[in-house]
């Protein structure tokens, strides 16, 4: 299922990384993916029932699995 999350939310949000880049829904190889992507970096931040969970520790490493919840 794909997120779904107000634009004008998704406008604001952006990675807690230093870069700050903006999020953009669902992952490169899965567009529907309930995750966010970091258009600079590459972390992907998990969705969990509409909340993104913008924590570095938590977020997939570009190249890496999602861990299994």
């Amino acid at each position: 299922m794909a997120v779904d999350l107000d634009p004008q939310l998704l406008d604001i949000l952006a990675c807690p990384s230093d870069d700050h880049a903006k999020l953009v829904v669902g992952t490169p190889a899965d567009p529907d993916a309930d995750a966010l992507t970091c258009t600079e970096c590459g972390r992907q931040f998990r969705v969990d029932d509409g909340v993104p969970v913008l924590l570095l520790d938590e977020a997939t490493e570009p190249g890496e699995q999602p861990a299994d919840q």
